[in-house]
C-alpha cells in the first residue's frame, strides 16, 4: 500500500509541475520566509498568453503593508520599450500623475529589460525602502519607495484594470 501511495503522490506532483501549478512549500530565494500566496496565474490578452504571475509574501499571506515578491515569467518576447509603455499606461489609468514625472520612464527603464519567452522579471518590495528588480535572478536595479508603490499598484491596487488577476494573485477566490 505504501508503494502505491508513493507512486500516486509522485504522479500528482509531476502532473502539477507539467500543468505549471506551483506547490511552493519553499521560501522564495530572494526573500527567505516568503511563500507563494496562491498558484501562479496566467495573464492573457486577446486570448494570447503574455506571462504567468506569482506573488510571494511572508508566511504566504499578502498584506500591502508588508514585504512581497512579484514574479512575471513571460510567454513571449517583448521589448523593454513595450513593457515601459504598458506600465506607464496602467499607472496613468490608476490616476498616477505619469505626465508630471517624465523621470519615471527612465527609472523604470533602469530596472526592466527586454524579455524572451521563458524569461522572468522579479520585483522584491520592502515597504519604506522601495524595491529591487531582477532579470533571470540577476539584479537590474532599484526603485524608491514612492515609485515602487505606484508600479506594483498595476497588479495589486483594488482599482487595477485586471481585477481577476489581482484576486488570483492575492489568493481571493470567488
Amino acid at each position: 500500500m505504501d508503494l502505491m501511495r508513493k507512486i500516486l503522490i509522485s504522479s500528482l506532483l509531476v502532473m502539477f509541475q507539467l500543468a505549471g501549478v506551483s506547490l511552493a512549500f519553499e521560501s522564495h530565494p530572494l526573500m527567505p520566509g516568503a511563500l507563494a500566496v496562491a498558484p501562479a496565474v496566467e495573464f492573457t490578452r486577446f486570448g494570447f498568453s503574455i506571462y504567468r504571475a506569482q506573488l510571494w509574501a511572508p508566511e504566504g499571506r499578502f498584506n500591502k503593508n508588508a514585504p512581497f515578491v512579484l514574479t512575471l515569467t513571460y510567454s513571449r518576447d517583448i521589448a523593454r520599450d513595450r513593457l515601459l509603455d504598458a506600465s506607464l499606461t496602467e499607472m496613468k489609468k490608476l490616476g498616477h500623475p505619469v505626465d508630471e514625472y517624465p523621470q519615471w520612464r527612465e527609472q523604470l527603464a533602469g530596472v526592466l529589460s527586454d524579455v524572451k519567452q521563458g524569461d522572468t522579471l522579479t520585483g522584491v518590495y520592502t515597504p519604506g525602502n522601495g524595491s529591487e528588480f531582477f532579470y533571470q535572478n540577476q539584479k537590474t536595479g532599484e526603485l524608491d519607495n514612492a515609485l515602487s508603490e505606484i508600479f506594483f499598484s498595476i497588479w495589486l491596487d483594488t482599482r487595477t484594470s485586471e481585477p481577476a488577476l489581482r484576486s488570483a494573485l492575492i489568493g481571493q477566490t470567488k
